[in-house]
Parts: C-alpha cells; structure tokens; sequence
C-alpha cells in the first residue's frame, strides 16, 4: 500500500479528475457502492412488507410498514453520532469505513433469507454498519480540503453525485429484480456490491497519504491541546448524563412506534397515569436534548457559539426537509403502486422501453467515463483497488444488458413501483456538475438562499402530486393518474435536495472545529434521522387523511410546510450571515 504523505495541497491536488483530486473519486465510488445497497434495499423494503403473500411479499398493513421504514431510515442516521466518536478517538475514519461495509454486507446477507428474524437482524447489521460507515467518509472529503474551503461546495456536489450514482443504479435493479425474479435476489444483490465496495477502498485507501488513519495517543494529545484558538468545552457529568437519558428516550419512542404495531404490545402504555405515553416520551427527550444544546453551545466563545447557533439553525431545517423528502421510499411509493398508471401495451411500451435504455445506459457511460479517467490516474500504484472496482461495473453492466433484453423480449410493459426512484437519481446525475459550477461562481448565492430555495423546490414537487392526486376520491379508488405528475415531483425535490443537501454538508465542514468535525457530522446526522423517522410516521397516515379528506390533501400539507418554512429561512438571511463570521 502506497503510504506516502498526500495531507499537502501540493500533493493532494497533483492527480487531478475532472478538475478535483483522484481521491475524492476513490471516495465517490466507494459512497457509490454502499448507497446501491441502501437505495436498492429501501426500495423494496415497504413493497416487500405489503405485497400479498401470492406475489411473495409478507401483506403488511401500510401503517405498521412505514413505521418500520422511518425507524430503520432513523436509525442508520442516529448511529452516526456513535461511528463518528469511536473514529475520531480510536479507529480512524478508514478502519471506521471497512468496518461499516463488513456490517451492511452481512445486513443485506441477513434480509436475503426472508425470515422475520434474519429480516431484523439484516436491519440491525445495517442500521450499525451505516453509522461506522456514513460519517467518516464526509469526515475524509472535509480533511482533503482542509486547505481549500473555497473548493468544498463544489467537492461535496460532486460527492453528492456518487451518492445518487449508487441510488440511481441500486434502485433501478434492486427494485426490478425483488420485483421481477424474487425478494431474495433483490436483498441479496444489494450486499454483493457493498463488498465490492468495501475491498475497492480498502485497497485503494493509500492515496490519502495520512488523512483518516487510526489516531495515536500523540495525535489524540494533539488533538486536545488544540483549542482551534478557541477554549474548549469539556463534557461534564451532567451533559453525559443528559445525553445518555435523551438517547435513551429517542431510541425507546422509535423501537416502540414499530413494536406497538407489528406485536401489539405497547412498551409505553401510561394510560393509567393519564398520559399519552409515546408522546411524552418523545416531548421528553427533545426537550432534555434542546437543553443540553443550548447550555453547551453557551459555554463557547462568541464566534464559535455563533457558528454552532448557525449550524443549528440549518440542522432544523434540515429536519424538516427530510421529513418531507423522505416520502419517496413511503407514501410515493404507495402512490406509485396503487394510484399510478404502470401497465402500457403497443406503442406505449415500446416508447417506455426506449426512454428507459436511454435513462439507464447513458447516466452508466457517464459513471464508466468518470472511472476511466480515474483509471488513468490511479491504476499503476493502486492495481488491486482498480481490478475490483472495474470488475463490479463488469458484473453492473452484464445485469444491465440482461435487464433491458428481457424487457424488450415482452410485448406490454408494467413499470415497477420502485422504478420512479431513479428519477431523484437520474435528475442528480445529470444536474449535479451544472449546481456545483454555479457554487464555485460569482452567482453563488448565501446559504440561507441555497435553503430556502431547495425548501421551496421541495413543496412545488409535492403541488405537482396533490394536483395530480385531485382525481382521486378515497384509499381504494380504482382511477390510475398519469406518471408524469411523479417524475415532475422527481424533477422538483431533486433540484431542492441538490440546493440544500450537500450545500449542509459542506457548510457543516466550514463552520465547526475541526477538532470537532467527526461528532459534528454525527449530530448533523442526528437532524436527518429525526427527520427521516417523522416521514415514515407522516407517511403511515396517508390512508387516514386520505379517507377522512382527500390523497390531495395528505400531498397539500407537505406543500405548504416546505414553501412555508423556505420562505422563512430566507428571511433569515441577515442573521445567518452575521452568525457565519465570514464563512460562505
């Protein structure tokens, strides 16, 4: 393994792809790889759990699938905090990240037997093997550009594309073989790819020189003694004690919301006392949480509480984001299922095929174009890395082919539920280099504008559903609307998420210490977990609203929240900038 120093500018920058360092797309494949695990397991997850037991699925109700979509998609976020600590004290971010890919390649491994047990054991694997993984590999890209912020929004757009590269890819034949061949194949598929994944950045790790090794007890003194020329805030036995209560309160609400459905037992039942016990318990723990928050935040420097405040501040919109965006593995997903035209016969069929080769090959030539210049960089010192990573689009390419001849050897065409979730994938792949050039322009606009902009975004997808939806009378409606108020959804939350998503990110990496960046990540992600998990509850009541109002109803209320708050966030704008400090 080649362990010369690249922790330099100078030598970092020298390999260059695409006009930034070949590092970041070592790390842009690897992110690739294990979001064509998540992607393509959420993607069959709630269609697997209420398919009808003739068509192999375990018939489910909706409300008790969706809770346990929003506690695993919760719960691979909130791990994060625990990943993040245990890599910046002990592992490294790079044994952090092998670890994490062992976990959800045994996750996957797990969901592929198809059995109530394997099927939560797979989910545990995943939700701890995603919480090593997930915040150490933005921990690496915020290290490698350390010494160049002016650089990062760009980086992490770019980042953000290999993110929705491994979507695109794992949804798309995840989603068709679980719904095509068997569940089995579609789990499995999911964790052969996370284990190529993990060999290709393992044996590709050297071209980070130092940046993500395991710490040594010289450079975790180092790293206390640096106060980042601001003092430092020591966690007192009252700040642990209130973490550990509020997690403990998090975690008991999110367990218990799937429990108390699936088995019928609720872990939280306070009737007796008069309370609502879910409910409580949640109020709880949020407000021990603003607590601790508010008193450490406090405890900083001007500039540094400032920045913090800042950062909070982005975090609860981000919340909100999520909880609003995240409909697309729920209650769109239902809606592609049970409200959306699928089945097209004669010219219709033929048009769809045609369109859906050109959405699959072309998005795949760009992403073997990228891995070609990668090659040319790379593959004399890192060959074993290489052979992995061109060996796994071999295989991705051999099961495309497959994909589109059979397809093409049937005369009508049904579109797979799962099939409108690499529109988000495919508008990101193509839009992705366009945002990142106008982030590194003179047309780069502040960070409240970025918000409120992918806010806004966000609500007009959902206007374009709640329009589309206005047909529909009830839950069990036999009228079938046109796909095409989806993709336009698509196409609206993808240029929201491409706004605000990894623009967070990255101003997360300019605003905290760095000292701090890897917990920092964790609780960043902590925001999207809360948001993650307030979807599937959200979702899970689309029935409900939709029986007592309308299905363009439950899609209105997600309108008018996100325009709402994207034009309070606006708004924002002159205090946020002060809070900043000069970071843009």
């Amino acid at each position: 393994m080649n362990t010369q120093n690249l922790d330099t500018p100078n030598n970092f920058f020298e390999n260059k792809v695409l006009g930034h360092p070949a590092g970041l797309f070592v790390l842009f494949f690897t992110e690739m790889w294990e979001r064509f695990s998540y992607y393509g397991m959420r993607a069959l997850l709630v269609l697997f759990l209420i398919s009808n037991l003739d068509k192999g699925g375990w018939h489910w109700p909706e409300e008790n699938a969706l809770a346990l979509y929003g506690t695993y998609t919760s719960l691979v976020y909130l791990t994060t905090i625990m990943g993040g600590y245990l890599a910046d004290k002990y592992l490294g971010y790079r044994w952090a990240v092998v670890i994490g890919a062992c976990l959800m390649t045994m996750g996957h491994a797990s969901m592929a037997v198809e059995t109530p047990t394997f099927l939560y054991l797979g989910i545990g694997f995943l939700i701890f093997g995603n919480g090593f993984f997930k915040p150490n590999m933005t921990s690496i890209v915020s290290y490698i550009y350390k010494d160049h912020p002016e650089k990062k929004d760009g980086a992490y757009t770019i980042f953000y594309m290999g993110v929705n590269a491994g979507a695109f890819l794992g949804i798309m034949l995840c989603g068709y073989i679980g719904e095509t061949v068997s569940w089995s194949w579609g789990f499995g598929l999911a964790g052969i790819f996370m284990f190529f994944g993990m060999l290709q950045f393992y044996f590709t790790q050297g071209i980070f020189g130092d940046v993500g090794k395991r710490p040594t007890a010289e450079d975790n003194l180092k790293k206390a003694s640096n106060d980042d020329g601001d003092k430092r805030v020591p966690f007192t036995n009252l700040d642990l004690t209130l973490i550990v209560v509020s997690l403990l309160l998090g975690l008991v609400w999110i367990l218990n919301d799937p429990y108390s459905k699936i088995s019928g037992n609720n872990l939280l039942d306070f009737t007796a006392l008069g309370l609502s016990g879910p409910s409580f318990t949640i109020i709880s723990g949020v407000i021990i949480f603003l607590v601790l928050l508010i008193s450490r935040i406090l405890r900083y420097t001007k500039v540094t509480r400032d920045r913090l405040i800042a950062v909070t501040i982005f975090a609860f919109f981000t919340v909100f984001f999520w909880a609003s965006f995240e409909q697309a593995g729920g209650s769109m997903t239902i809606f592609a299922d049970k409200y959306t035209q699928r089945d097209f016969s004669g010219s219709a069929a033929a048009t769809f095929k045609i369109i859906n080769t050109l959405l699959t090959v072309v998005p795949l030539g760009i992403i073997t174009f990228v891995l070609w210049k990668l090659f040319t960089q790379t593959f004399k010192k890192f060959a074993v890395g290489n052979m992995i990573l061109g060996t796994s689009f071999v295989v991705i390419w051999a099961v495309v082919i497959w994909m589109l001849n059979n397809e093409f050897q049937k005369e009508t065409t049904t579109v797979a539920a799962s099939w409108f979730g690499i529109l988000n994938s495919f508008f990101i792949i193509s839009f992705a280099p366009l945002v990142s050039k106008i982030w590194e322009s003179k047309y780069n606009p502040p960070a409240a504008f970025k918000y409120g902009l992918g806010m806004t975004l966000l609500g007009l997808g959902f206007a374009s559903l709640a329009y589309g939806a206005s047909a529909i009378t009830g839950p069990d409606a036999s009228i079938k609307v046109s796909m095409v108020w989806l993709i336009f959804a698509y196409l609206f939350h993808t240029l929201g998420e491409l706004c605000l998503s990894p623009v967070g990110l990255s101003y997360v990496s300019k605003l905290v210490p760095a000292r701090m960046i890897g917990v920092m990540f964790g609780i960043w992600y902590l925001a999207i977990a809360i948001g993650n998990k307030t979807a599937g509850a959200m979702g899970g009541m689309i029935n409900e609203i939709t029986h007592k109002y309308s299905l363009s109803t439950f899609f209105l209320i997600f309108t008018l929240v996100p325009v709402g708050l994207g034009i309070l966030v606006m708004l924002l704008h002159p205090l946020l900038k002060r809070l900043m400090h000069g970071v843009r």
